[in-house]
């Protein structure tokens, strides 16, 4: 069975806080398979036959909304999609003391909307957008960044959720593994 990570937004922010199991178990009850977290920023790994995506994610949504009490916006991706956003590299090598973030979009941007989020490009961060990721690479800390605070979801006119490049790979290896 085809292995699955679902990227959930601000699970546990705002005064709310998902236990790791309560969330697995959630998932197991919509029969995904081999249910797995990931650290508690909201990473859950399966396995599932389904092929339509957008539905598995409204599916989710859905389920978690009232398990849940509030709003779960859900970015689904395959293995496959997550092993090409780990080889994409728009950037060339990453210093360590550089930030590389990815956001996680419902869908990919129109080109208007691509080239009025890259005229945001500083000297010291810069945008590429790839289909249903935006990659963020920032000199140093991404609080330090003058793109810090710029609500790119207005932008894109969706929702996202965002990650480290560090959070992603440990994604990726543990949906290889």
């Amino acid at each position: 069975m085809p292995r699955y990570v679902a990227f959930l937004r601000a699970i546990n922010v705002g005064g709310h806080t998902v236990k790791m199991d309560r969330l697995r178990a959630l998932f197991e009850a919509l029969s995904l398979a081999n249910v797995e977290t990931v650290i508690a920023s909201g990473n859950v790994l399966f396995d599932t036959r389904a092929k339509d995506m957008s539905a598995l994610e409204r599916k989710i949504e859905r389920h978690l909304e009232p398990a849940l009490g509030y709003a779960v916006a859900t970015f689904v991706r395959a293995q496959a999609d997550l092993d090409t956003v780990l080889t994409a590299h728009p950037f060339g090598t990453i210093e360590a003391s550089h930030t590389l973030t990815v956001s996680f979009l419902k869908d990919a941007p129109p080109a208007h909307v691509v080239a009025t989020l890259v005229a945001l490009e500083t000297p010291t961060d810069r945008l590429h957008v790839s289909g249903r990721e935006l990659y963020w690479h920032t000199h140093g800390r991404m609080s330090d960044s003058t793109l810090f605070g710029v609500s790119f979801e207005k932008m894109l006119r969706q929702q996202s959720t965002s990650r480290n490049i560090k959070t992603v790979q440990r994604l990726g290896a543990k949906a290889r593994a």
